[in-house]
């Protein structure tokens, strides 16, 4: 059996490689919740709203639930897309062309 030498070299990249590897994993469990399913009092939290407002996007259809039991669940990928329908300034005019720019 051959034997490998592993070198101070082979260990400070694998260290390397180890160190990106979890960097990248933090920063996409930063941005992504580890569940698909989330809880009424998570989603107030992620964005920042009140138990009332919630519960008027709910009412309006603006954002989708399921209700099991007597608690509600919101999927994720619906918190996205509601925020992304809702983005303001999507096609703000560039400051050239924006008549209301004080000149």
């Amino acid at each position: 059996m051959a034997a490998n030498i592993i070198t101070l070299e082979d260990l400070q990249d694998f260290k390397q490689e180890l160190l990106t590897e979890f960097q990248k994993l933090l920063t996409q469990r930063q941005t992504t919740p580890a569940r698909k399913w989330l809880k009424s009092h998570e989603i107030r939290k992620l964005l920042g709203v009140s138990p009332g407002t919630l519960q008027t996007l709910r009412v309006n259809g603006t954002l989708p639930f399921t209700k099991i039991g007597g608690i509600i669940f919101y999927e994720y990928d619906d918190i996205q897309k509601m925020i992304e329908e809702n983005k303001n300034n999507r096609d703000f005019p560039s400051r050239k062309n924006n008549p209301w720019r004080k000149v």
